[in-house]
């Protein structure tokens, strides 16, 4: 029997990779996490198949199921919103099978903040803007952050930042990396990104605050902050100048 964890994406179906959908479809155990992994992926699981929604289970209810379908002799497809390098709580479930000895395999996923990129049509890495993508998050309830990981630590490079699970604290956000981009810095919250009811809101430092005031967000807003999120005056890239020289054009 082999766990495979699997990065679903960020919402739309089709933006499972195809390694994914094929495990899910060889995997006569389905373990999903209901809150946010759509329904529709459900549909390549194979007929007569155990389909489980985790999100009312415990980490101890999880690896349970593992076991049964260890003595069952089943593969299991684990899936897991957006991509698992992050925020996705596979790690401690890993060491539960290391423990156990069991096998497992880890497929990813289309990450959150690429799928927000999209939507918004912004590359977050621009020549001479920046060339740093910061992904973190501010404390709460299910983790606190180390000492060290701040937003005005980061800030202070000027990189983009990628705040995830912190939509709740946007106004300490806004307070905390003013000092660094300054109030004309721009924002973009994108909540729900590639589902049907996607959401886009544009601001800067000094403005975004009244936008979410008018249009709303919970829980799944992801906030964006950088010079490249406007930039238009960039100088273009190297990499397609007709003078730079590489091994693949003379």
């Amino acid at each position: 029997m082999t766990v495979h964890f699997i990065g679903a994406g960020p919402g739309a179906p089709d933006l499972i990779t195809v390694r994914g959908r094929d495990l899910i479809a060889a995997s006569p155990v389905c373990l999903y996490a209901g809150s946010l992994v759509p329904a529709a992926l459900l549909e390549h699981c194979p007929p007569g198949g155990r389909i489980v929604n985790t999100a009312s289970l415990d980490l101890d209810g999880i690896v349970a199921e593992f076991v049964a379908a260890d003595r069952a002799g089943q593969d299991v497809a684990r899936l897991h919103s957006g991509d698992l390098s992050i925020w996705s709580a596979v790690g401690e479930q890993m060491r539960r099978l290391d423990a156990l000895g069991l096998t497992y395999t880890v497929t990813p996923g289309v990450p959150a903040f690429a799928a927000a990129a999209a939507a918004l049509r912004r590359e977050l890495t621009l020549p001479e803007v920046a060339q740093s993508v910061v992904l973190t998050r501010t404390p709460g309830r299910a983790s606190s952050m180390p000492e060290r990981e701040t937003l005005a630590a980061f800030a202070a490079t000027g990189a983009t930042l990628a705040i995830h699970l912190s939509i709740h604290a946007l106004d300490r956000v806004v307070a905390e990396l003013l000092p660094f981009y300054g109030e004309t810095c721009p924002v973009a919250v994108v909540a729900w990104a590639s589902w049907p009811q996607e959401q886009v809101v544009r601001g800067t430092l000094a403005t975004i605050a009244a936008a979410m005031e008018v249009a709303p967000v919970e829980r799944t807003g992801l906030i964006l902050v950088g010079p490249a999120l406007g930039a238009e005056d960039f100088r273009e890239s190297a990499l397609y100048d007709p003078d730079y020289r590489r091994r693949f054009r003379s």
